[in-house]
């Protein structure tokens, strides 16, 4: 299994949290983003690249944290295939896989904290997609409606 994992400098300590936790469940892990001050990022960059590798699948999940998990959700949520869940708790980690297929799980470092990535992240993937009623649904997502 692999996954790419990716933040900008307000995510560096849940983003390392993270690949412990996938590294240490025998993941494949792909780290992008800043290693300490002042280094900075630009979320929009490590999101697109996160993005574009899970729904190519060249890996099958994805993470992303940020200050609040919002602007990377915002912008991986661009890509057709994409389904990008902001997690803040254990409910929004089942809900996101069970019933919408979340393949990028997102955080706010800043919201929820490194420790508490690690835990929500553990739920994420321990949650597996219940398909049934929810396939068409999910389906429904990729459908554009308009042009911008």
């Amino acid at each position: 299994m692999k996954a790419i994992l990716g933040s900008d400098h307000a995510g560096i300590a849940g983003r390392k949290e993270a690949v412990r936790l996938l590294r240490e469940r025998g993941w494949e892990v792909q780290e992008l983003g800043p290693e300490g001050d002042p280094e900075k990022a630009d979320y929009p960059d490590i999101a697109h690249q996160v993005a574009q590798s899970v729904i190519s699948t060249e890996s099958e999940m994805g993470v992303l944290v940020c200050g609040t998990g919002q602007g990377m959700a915002m912008t991986a949520n661009r890509y057709r295939g994409a389904r990008a869940a902001v997690i803040t708790d254990p409910f929004t980690a089942e809900m996101s896989r069970a019933h919408n297929d979340a393949n990028i799980a997102c955080f706010g470092e800043r919201v929820v904290g490194a420790e508490t990535i690690r835990q929500l992240l553990a739920k994420f993937l321990d949650t597996p997609f219940e398909e049934g009623r929810h396939m068409a649904r999910v389906d429904k997502i990729d459908q554009v409606i308009g042009e911008a």
